[in-house]
């Protein structure tokens, strides 16, 4: 055989096991395209869609942000106003920190008291609360965690969430702490967000009272029924250490564009229904901004009284939702 027959024999052998190398090789890339498609594009899309197509999705259904609510950082000053002779209290003082943000689909709810009480005949105590609450904006969840401290030693605690009716609507609050505990809900049941919508619903239709039942899981009491009293349109004015003598704002604290806006003058008065007690168990006077802030707010127990005096503010991203829908839309609450 010569050397052109050789390498003619050859030549196909190696066309071959260079072809089979190809074919091997798109075969595999085949392979892993049909895999990829398959298996791990789904879940690249899913995830993709759950960090990005949250936010429009869900931005137009934020009943909050629609009505023009602007998520915020605040931090209240609170003081003693006054006291009933007799009382064991002697002075009372402190700061709360409050915060309000959108989720994906609820509303998200931090406070943290910080207060000092004192006392005629015994030592001071200074209690400290955290409380955490996620409302969904459809009403029909809501869960809660708070906890109470006295010098640094925990004394309160309650953890729950609702657990949904026949209609799909709660109709309990099941408790994990303390266990067992169940609080039953009585139809139309409002949590604080939709119940604050309310308020400014009736305010937009012109209307002066709200009656409305309640429950914010601050403790292990259950629900309460509130009756709010919408007052004059109300004139607020930056706190004084905030202008300075040619009347501009001088403390970045505080940024007067938040509070530049309509604002009320709202009474609300709550009562336990596990009692039958026709008396308030306490009153509350607010001054109540129409995107949600409230700059000042005065609460009057059995004994005594406080006030607690916007000192601190700033807006908050909107999370998941949209920056497009920011409360401006024409139709706010649905009249």
């Amino acid at each position: 055989m010569g050397f052109r027959d050789k390498i003619l024999k050859k030549k196909p052998l190696n066309n071959k096991v260079k072809m089979g190398g190809m074919r091997e090789e798109c075969e595999s890339f085949v392979t892993w395209l049909y895999l990829f498609c398959f298996y791990v594009l789904p879940y690249i899309i899913a995830l993709i869609v759950a960090v990005f197509g949250c936010s429009k999705a869900n931005a137009a259904s934020d009943p909050a942000i629609e009505a023009g609510f602007i998520p915020h950082k605040a931090l209240y000053d609170i003081r003693l106003t006054s006291k009933k002779s007799g009382t064991i209290i002697s002075n009372l003082s402190g700061k709360m920190m409050y915060e309000w943000h959108s989720a994906c689909d609820g509303w998200v709810s931090d406070y943290q008291f910080d207060m000092l009480y004192e006392y005629v005949e015994i030592p001071a105590a200074r209690v400290t609360s955290d409380i955490s609450t996620y409302e969904s904006f459809d009403g029909k969840n809501f869960n809660f965690t708070v906890q109470r401290k006295k010098d640094g030693y925990p004394f309160e605690q309650f953890r729950g969430a609702t657990t949904d009716g026949e209609d799909g609507y709660p109709n309990n609050v099941a408790y994990s702490v303390p266990e067992n505990l169940v609080q039953a809900l009585p139809k139309g049941t409002l949590f604080p967000m939709n119940h604050t919508l309310g308020v400014l619903k009736n305010i937009r239709q012109g209307k002066r009272f709200y009656n409305a039942t309640l429950f914010d899981g601050s403790d292990g009491e259950g629900p309460v029924d509130v009756n709010t009293f919408i007052g004059k349109e109300y004139a607020y004015q930056l706190p004084k250490q905030a202008i300075d003598d040619s009347e501009d704002p001088k403390d970045e604290n505080i940024d007067p564009a938040l509070l530049n806006t309509k604002a009320w003058d709202i009474r609300l008065a709550f009562f336990p229904q596990n009692t039958s007690d026709f008396v308030a168990d306490y009153e509350m006077s607010v001054v109540f901004h129409e995107n949600g802030i409230i700059s000042k707010m005065e609460i009057e127990y059995e004994d005594f009284s406080i006030i607690q005096n916007l000192i601190a503010i700033e807006p908050m991203e909107l999370g998941c939702e949209d920056a497009s829908s920011n409360g401006e839309d024409d139709e706010k609450v649905d009249e």
